[in-house]
């Protein structure tokens, strides 16, 4: 499986950005998606996560302002960001995780919110 995010840039606060995340090759019939985000010093943190039979999870710090969704007929994930605040600032990386085997990510996009 790979993954492959798009979407990232420069946003003002408040605004909105909505990165996508395509998958392909092998992808397990069962798995979960999520997004995760990295800002400079700190350790990766979970965003959002999304099933295949559309269970959403977010984390506290996004939630009302954050969307994940999953289009499964084009085997690609979303995450619609409004409200954008200059903490969101972070490297976004995509992941699977099948029911079975190992965890694919991939290789991040960068969010940068402007004060």
């Amino acid at each position: 499986v790979q993954l492959v995010e798009s979407g990232g840039g420069l946003v003002q606060a408040g605004g909105s950005l909505r990165l996508s995340c395509v998958a392909s090759g092998s992808i397990p019939s069962v798995n979960t998606m999520g997004w995760y985000r990295q800002a400079p010093g700190k350790q990766r943190e979970l965003v959002a996560t999304i099933t295949t039979v559309g269970s959403t999870n977010y984390a506290d710090s996004v939630k009302g302002r954050f969307t994940v969704s999953r289009d499964s007929a084009k085997s690609t994930m979303y995450l619609q960001m409004n409200s954008l605040k200059s903490e969101d600032t972070a490297v976004y990386y995509c992941n699977l995780r099948p029911q079975w085997g190992a965890v694919r990510w991939g290789q991040g996009t960068q969010v940068t919110v402007s004060a």
